[in-house]
């Protein structure tokens, strides 16, 4: 009777969160998935098309080139994120001055408006007037149309025709990559400086008396020891990278996703398709499935990347 009383209670106090939950999430996530069964257009259902829409999908060209697009994003975004944010926090985590102050800056982008950020970027972007040219013709190089450019950043250097696989990203989405890199840098910083203070100082006192130089301590005693804070902050930036669509939207239109659809990633394609053509049962579909390809990398990753993963 006694548990049964607890579980009540308990039942209450979780009752506005879950309430909250099943309205807002909960419903909406089913009657979404509803739609992707019905041929659905701005006056609303026309009728029931089964899997016509998700078997659609797999025929759609530009759907691939979308997922495409959104696979070279995350892959150039991922190791500018884990690597870029780890050396920063080794140098915030050190007793240098102002650290405090340096931690806030640090932090700022990621408490900015993407939209602010967005618009920003595109004008240090500008190939007449912007600052990226101004300072690689300070070593005499460019100018580039960073947001105008479709050809492939490897294409570029190798200044010579590749298969599109061997093309990489366009210099256009390496361009939002870069910029997305240093937006995150505040969160994931400030996530690596918590892993790094969690690792007990002894570790480090055994190491010097040891002789161990810095190179050797970093490889075999904060490196291991962070590769909790990693795994997160890989699997973290992984699913927020495949969900991109503000910096998209903002800086590579009109019509966004240029140019020739370099830079169409998938959430914007799924909206492109939804409000841009009213096709809500198709956009509908693609997210379903952007949803699965989410949670196949999260389970493989998971399954895989956790055996790496030292606790203390």
């Amino acid at each position: 009777m006694k548990a049964k009383r607890i579980f009540f209670k308990a039942m209450l106090f979780l009752l506005p969160t879950l309430a909250i939950l099943i309205i807002f999430r909960l419903i909406p996530i089913i009657y979404a998935f509803r739609i992707s069964f019905y041929d659905w257009g701005i006056a609303g259902p026309k009728a029931f098309v089964g899997f016509s829409n998700y078997i659609e999908i797999f025929k759609d060209a530009k759907f691939w080139q979308s997922l495409m697009n959104t696979f070279w994003y995350v892959l150039t975004v991922l190791p500018g994120v884990i690597f870029l944010s780890l050396f920063i926090a080794l140098l915030l985590n050190q007793q240098i001055k102002m650290r405090g102050t340096l931690r806030t800056i640090y932090f700022l982008p990621e408490v900015t408006s993407i939209i602010a950020i967005s618009i920003v970027w595109k004008w240090i972007y500008h190939p007449r007037i912007g600052i990226a040219n101004y300072v690689l013709s300070l070593f005499a190089l460019g100018p580039f149309r960073w947001l105008e450019e479709s050809r492939g950043i490897f294409e570029m250097m190798v200044q010579h025709e590749l298969p599109i696989l061997l093309k990489g990203p366009s210099l256009a989405l390496f361009s939002l990559s870069l910029m997305t890199v240093w937006k995150s840098l505040g969160y994931n910083v400030l996530i690596y400086l918590a892993g790094l203070q969690n690792i007990p100082n002894h570790y480090y006192e055994s190491a010097k008396i040891d002789g161990a130089s810095k190179w050797q301590t970093f490889r075999h005693i904060t490196w291991p020891l962070l590769s909790p804070t990693t795994f997160y902050v890989f699997i973290m930036t992984t699913i927020t990278s495949f969900q991109v669509f503000a910096p998209v939207w903002m800086m590579t239109g009109p019509p966004a996703g240029g140019p020739l659809g370099t830079t169409n990633v998938i959430v914007y394609y799924l909206y492109d398709m939804a409000f841009n053509y009213s096709k809500y049962g198709y956009g509908t579909a693609i997210a379903f499935v952007l949803f699965l390809i989410i949670l196949g990398l999260t389970v493989v990753q998971k399954k895989y990347g956790e055996k790496n993963v030292h606790y203390e």
